[in-house]
């Protein structure tokens, strides 16, 4: 046209779509190391919050290599009852809710002063994982529909 090179709408949605995929493996590999290398039996809550996080990492890193942006549809839901899961673990961490269901039962506390990374819970560190894979995969679902 007038000698500017116009790029694919997909083109500005992989950024966010390979940084979802990065903190889903991030999480992934950090919830391995502290299972297997580390030795720590996760609690009730902390298994369903990897039963939603563990696919994503394989589910992200597909459609990032595919650039598929409609990831969207099937991720988004895995990330949200993730994050679902991960908010209410950290408001019974915080003590914003009364202990229903006893998530620690067996093995360590995630309320222990041992089971935090940087100085943060991991229940809070979860539910940070889940928001910021939400978060990017709405700026994917933006990108690639403006």
């Amino acid at each position: 046209m007038n000698g500017v090179k116009q790029t694919p709408k997909t083109a500005s949605a992989w950024g966010p779509l390979f940084a979802a995929w990065m903190v889903a493996l991030a999480a992934t590999l950090g919830a391995l190391f502290i299972g297997e290398v580390m030795g720590q039996t996760p609690c009730v809550l902390c298994w369903y919050q990897r039963v939603f996080m563990f696919p994503l990492a394989i589910v992200l890193g597909i459609a990032s290599f595919r650039d598929d942006t409609r990831v969207w549809l099937y991720a988004g839901p895995l990330a949200l009852v993730g994050f679902l899961i991960a908010a209410y673990h950290s408001l019974l961490y915080f003590g914003f809710i009364a202990e229903a269901l006893k998530p620690c039962g067996k093995g360590p506390s995630c309320s222990d002063a041992a089971m935090t990374i940087l100085g943060l819970p991991i229940p809070l560190l979860s539910l940070a994982a889940f928001a910021a894979i939400l978060g990017l995969l709405a700026l994917t679902h933006q990108r690639n529909h403006s």
